[in-house]
């Protein structure tokens, strides 16, 4: 052997860590062309990921994506507790090889990730793709939007019954899968394949952190916080299955979810649809003008002002430091992935709103 260092076991890790580093920005390359990523990965590979894991996984009742999480995290935290033990016992060559083997896998993770889900964060956006143009925010448009969804979600919530609020997640689940299908047959920027909402296995650590649903991007798989408020459970469904879509970027998958629950013929999804269509606009309208925020206040009936109390109690019994750090984590992460609004970025939903309502002429 020529090169007897290069079978070192700390010096094999290295170049694999190298040429991990220059695939990753390889990638970070191909995604600063959201047409490419259109055409070859969305359309493209993506698909054909969506066709083989959905149909699959889908068999399993449980979310294997969760199983996954919990057993990296158990896995960092022992090669963290062996390095640690290592550099003690001061074996240094072993610690530097188990701790370049730490970097190796997450390193891979962040490949398998994009490669699996996260280059849709780097398409052409959904206004574009939809057709929505004039998607920018106009104060009088605002007001417009949000006057008729303050009637949409009085009325909506008018229809309900009690025995809307007790229904059982199965039933919620079923018909937000069977709303988001229904939306895919009226155009193909809406189709997805075999979708699916499982419950979240870690619904008690969601909770603590203030998270309604998640999409895991390993498993294709869309989860649901099944404890938070009923209202509120059809339409963060909807959102999560937009992810399954192919709606990368926050406000994007709100605006799906949107349409699919407010679409639906069932009471619930469309009340949460309009219930949380509303929530945006009324952040939006308060960021701007306090005075008409107030003013539109008064429009809304007690019925929706107590849901809205309720899912705010709901949450505040929960929050945390915790919170408040994954927060943090969660707005770095949208930043880091085509989103430099960060967790605002949620808000921009209303924009997407308002596009739509001119389209259809009712604005």
């Amino acid at each position: 052997m020529r090169y007897p260092y290069l079978k070192k076991p700390v010096v094999k890790r290295v170049i694999a860590i190298v040429a991990l580093y220059l695939l990753l920005q390889l990638l970070m390359l191909f995604a600063r062309h959201p047409q490419a990523v259109e055409q070859y990965y969305s359309q493209g590979l993506y698909k054909g990921i969506c066709l083989i894991l959905h149909p699959v996984l889908n068999i399993l009742p449980f979310s294997l994506g969760d199983i996954f999480y919990i057993s990296v995290v158990c896995a960092f935290i022992y090669a963290l507790f062996r390095v640690v033990v290592l550099l003690i016992k001061t074996q240094f060559k072993r610690a530097a090889g188990f701790f370049l083997g730490i970097v190796i896998a997450v390193q891979a993770g962040i490949i398998i990730f994009y490669l699996l889900w996260g280059l849709n964060y780097f398409r052409p956006s959904a206004a574009t793709r939809l057709g929505l143009r004039d998607s920018t925010l106009n104060f009088e448009d605002l007001k417009a939007v949000t006057n008729q969804l303050i009637d949409s979600a009085n009325t909506s919530r008018g229809r309900l019954t009690s025995a809307d609020f007790k229904k059982g997640n199965d039933t919620i689940y079923q018909q937000a899968i069977s709303a988001v299908k229904q939306l895919g047959s009226t155009s193909v920027s809406y189709h997805t394949y075999s979708p699916r909402i499982k419950p979240s296995l870690l619904t008690f650590i969601t909770n603590y952190i203030g998270t309604s649903g998640y999409y895991n991007p390993f498993t294709t798989e869309a989860q649901l916080n099944y404890q938070m408020p009923v209202h509120t459970r059809p339409f963060v469904a909807c959102h999560e299955m937009a992810h399954q879509m192919g709606y990368g970027p926050e406000d994007e998958a709100n605006f799906v979810g949107y349409l699919a629950a407010s679409r639906s013929a069932d009471k619930l999804l469309q009340y949460s649809a309009y219930y949380q269509g509303l929530q945006e606009c009324m952040y939006s309208l308060r960021a701007k003008d306090s005075v008409t925020y107030k003013a539109f206040k008064k429009k809304i009936s007690p019925q929706v002002l107590a849901d809205y109390k309720a899912e705010r109690l709901y949450w505040l019994s929960y929050i945390n430091k915790l919170n408040a750090i994954s927060s943090v984590f969660y707005d770095n992460f949208l930043k880091a992935n085509n989103q430099p609004e960060g967790m605002r970025r949620y808000n921009r939903m209303v924009a997407l709103l308002m596009a739509e309502y001119k389209k259809e002429g009712t604005i």
